[in-house]
């Protein structure tokens, strides 16, 4: 049998691994190192600050988290609202982004231009997307205000606890829809027209020709951007921070984590444990949440 290998023979076989060699080793810096070590501090109670002694405490961080004295209940109510957060983001996130593709997908006149309205967001990023929605949700006399005031109304937005949550929920999907709109357009433009129009000759309406061909099809598209909306929305929270500094009952586990270690909290071994936590719960949810999408797939394959 013909040898297939393209590096040669003797040394010129290490050529791919001397290639890959750099990668890897910025992977095990940057990725695999800092997560190891967060994983060892979250059993110490180091502080963060130069020169401060720190010992090993074994699980006491984890216990205090979840099981010790009344903080317990400003710990786990972040718990849960990061999964209220991340259901509702990704849900109407989702949904919104697979509309705004197939309009766009129709290719009407000025499509690029509102193609790159949608994705703006996107480029500016969480800090510049939250400074403007501030500025525009101002309770005091920002535009939002002024346009309730002419019917006679208004509103705390983003200083109300009524209020407050849904705008964080409303604001990141205004910044990330754009960038599940991207992923939708590809899948979209991937599905044969012979397909749709084989269906319209059938009889099929619009309608039918979405739910039983478009849809289907965008199967393995759809699991993509619902895992990627998951695990980014588990993850958030600088959006939290930019909008209402974690207060009205906003607060999600993602800054709790920020706060501890470096909002004034000063405890990164504590910090570390609620990002081994985080780090479990976006595992369970990310398992739970691709088996069904896989599963799913495999029906309409």
């Amino acid at each position: 049998m013909q040898n297939s290998y393209h590096f040669g023979r003797g040394w010129s076989r290490l050529i791919p691994y001397l290639l890959l060699l750099p990668g890897l080793l910025l992977y095990l810096m940057l990725g695999v190192g800092p997560s190891m070590a967060t994983a060892i501090f979250s059993f110490t109670d180091v502080s963060g600050v130069p020169g401060a002694l720190w010992q090993w405490i074994g699980l006491k961080n984890y216990s205090e988290f979840l099981f010790l004295g009344v903080g317990v209940r400003d710990n786990i109510e972040p718990l849960v609202r990061t999964l209220i957060f991340c259901f509702f983001v990704t849900t109407v996130q989702t949904s919104i982004s697979l509309l705004v593709a197939m309009l766009l997908n129709l290719k009407l006149k000025g499509t690029n231009a509102y193609r790159a309205l949608f994705f703006i967001p996107v480029i500016l990023g969480v800090t510049v997307n939250g400074m403007m929605w501030n500025l525009f949700l101002y309770p005091l006399d920002g535009p939002a205000q002024s346009i309730l005031k002419l019917f006679g109304t208004r509103s705390d937005f983003l200083g109300s606890p009524q209020s407050a949550f849904a705008w964080v929920i409303f604001v990141q999907i205004w910044s990330s829809m754009g960038y599940s709109m991207v992923i939708f357009l590809a899948g979209l433009q991937n599905i044969s027209k012979e397909l749709i129009e084989a269906g319209t000759i059938d009889g099929a309406t619009v309608w039918q020709s979405f739910y039983y061909i478009t849809f289907p099809l965008l199967a393995p598209t759809l699991t993509t951007n619902i895992m990627l909306a998951v695990i980014g929305s588990l993850q958030s929270w600088a959006i939290v921070l930019v909008l209402t500094g974690g207060q009205f009952m906003t607060s999600v586990i993602g800054f709790q984590i920020y706060q501890n270690a470096f909002g004034g909290g000063m405890r990164q071994g504590y910090a570390a444990s609620i990002s081994m936590i985080q780090f479990l719960l976006i595992l369970v949810v990310a398992l739970v949440v691709q088996t069904y999408m896989r599963r799913r797939e495999e029906r309409l394959s």
